[in-house]
């Protein structure tokens, strides 16, 4: 269902009822309507009455689905429509608590309704039924026109009040290509540290949306410049400035910002593989070392970037799944550095290794291979991607395993489980992967285990 058709659906519940005139669709879907962009498909509304019996009204007449859900903390309400999620709230003005971005309420008109708004291009509203766009703050239309990024109030107020839309008018100005209206970027920096107040979830959610466009490294260096980025990843701050020697032309931060800029040319930016760039070289200034002849090290800077990429996104609340699989990518990330050097064994240990992650390395790598001082010659990922293609034809990652299990270990060994038995297990994948042995052959799988058993398991004793 088009918006246009869920904006009829909604018109003609309005129809014969106190709502009718009274509900206006307003934000980024008329914004982003007017630009000629497709936007987000979910909508958001202003009333002139309380919504929650209109909401009711369109679950009663199957338009909505489920129920209504209510937010009271923000003073909204919201349903969803042909699997888009429609969010409805009086118009109102709003005042804030030092320490608190909840708003305390009260009854507004449309135009106070608009002082309220983040920028004056989010503050266009027109009315479920047609008609014109309605600008109350009699720039949003202009500003709109000559893409200008402008709060409706001051701008200090605006991100005193609720510090997240100094996120928010990062990511706009980059994503739609606006540029900030005068005094904005100074009211950003005087604020910063009001960032203090946001939940973690919050800012991680804007920060994402940050990072899903093309622009993200450009909205990064302003981050910077503002001095919001420190304000919840001040590790990253520390990258600015850090020279990497002869293989690299550019800073570790500017660095950064290629790779990602990377991944984005070569079609290859998903979710996990762009923050797997963002924090791959975050342990370089921890581990940077300049040897007698002046060249440059950063030895073990993936084991300590695995590290603080489990820390920054455990802070920021990502799920532990994501944090896992993005560290997992940042500790990996030097492991194809010397890809000539790699036999079949060093290539099956990679893919039984990295799994479904495999895919997102060979990426991030490409893209920080290509991201090096001109001169310097890339990976050649094509001849890397056919050997890992002729290698995982031959041995599946599925057949990458011991070909015995525990209980056959046990039985065989007469030993109980223990550690002992995975010692064991590795012991014979290790002989898989080396080629020594095929994934599955039992027989002899039996045969070496008995074999090396006893300077295994003397080993073991002394360990």
């Amino acid at each position: 269902m088009t918006n246009e058709e869920i904006l009829s659906n909604l018109a003609q519940a309005s129809m014969d009822s106190p709502y009718r005139g009274k509900i206006f669709q307003v934000g980024g879907s008329v914004r982003d309507e007017l630009l000629g962009l497709a936007g987000s498909p979910d909508m958001d509304f202003a009333c002139e009455l309380d919504p929650l019996p209109f909401l009711d009204r369109l679950v009663e007449l199957g338009i909505a689905s489920g129920s209504v859900s209510t937010y009271e903390r923000f003073g909204t309400a919201m349903v969803q429509v042909d699997g888009c999620e429609l969010e409805f709230a009086t118009m109102r003005a709003e005042s804030y608590d030092v320490g608190s971005r909840k708003p305390k309420v009260q009854i507004a008109t449309l135009d106070e309704d608009a002082l309220r708004r983040d920028f004056t291009v989010n503050a266009l509203y027109k009315g479920i039924e047609g008609g014109p766009v309605l600008d109350p703050t009699k720039q949003g239309l202009q500003d709109l026109k000559f893409r200008v990024l402008r709060t409706p109030v001051d701008p200090s107020k605006t991100f005193f009040d609720d510090p997240l839309r100094m996120l928010r008018a990062v990511r706009l100005k980059w994503k739609l290509g606006f540029e900030f209206a005068d005094g904005l970027a100074k009211a950003i920096t005087a604020n910063a540290d009001r960032m203090s107040i946001l939940s973690p979830e919050r800012i991680q959610g804007e920060f994402v949306a940050i990072l899903s466009h093309p622009t993200g490294p450009n909205a990064l260096q302003e981050l910077l410049n503002l001095g919001l980025l420190r304000q919840f990843i001040p590790e990253l701050e520390l990258l600015s400035g850090v020279d990497q020697g002869a293989y690299h032309h550019l800073d570790v931060w500017n660095h950064t910002l290629l790779v990602m800029t990377r991944l984005w040319e070569l079609n290859r930016a998903d979710s996990d593989t762009v923050l797997s760039a963002l924090f791959h070289d975050i342990g370089k200034p921890q581990t940077r070392t300049v040897e007698a002849s002046g060249k440059i090290r950063f030895f073990g800077h993936e084991v300590v970037g695995k590290e603080l990429t489990e820390k920054i996104m455990k802070r920021l609340r990502f799920s532990e799944a994501r944090v896992q699989r993005v560290a997992f990518l940042v500790g990996a990330h030097m492991r194809l550095g010397h890809f000539h050097e790699f036999g079949t064994s060093g290539i099956r240990r990679l893919i039984r290794d990295m799994g479904d992650l495999l895919e997102p390395l060979l990426n991030l790598v490409e893209a920080d291979s290509q991201s090096l001082s001109p001169d310097v010659q890339p990976l050649n990922m094509a001849e890397i991607r056919r050997k890992i293609d002729e290698v995982s034809k031959e041995t599946p990652r599925s057949s990458l395993e011991s070909p015995l299990d525990g209980k056959e270990i046990e039985a065989l060994l007469n030993i109980a489980p223990g550690p002992a038995v995975g010692k064991a297990k590795a012991f014979l994948l290790a002989r898989v992967l080396d080629g020594d042995l095929l994934p599955g052959d039992k027989i002899l799988a039996k045969a070496i285990l008995l074999q090396n058993w006893p300077s295994l398991a003397d080993k073991s004793l002394k360990n």
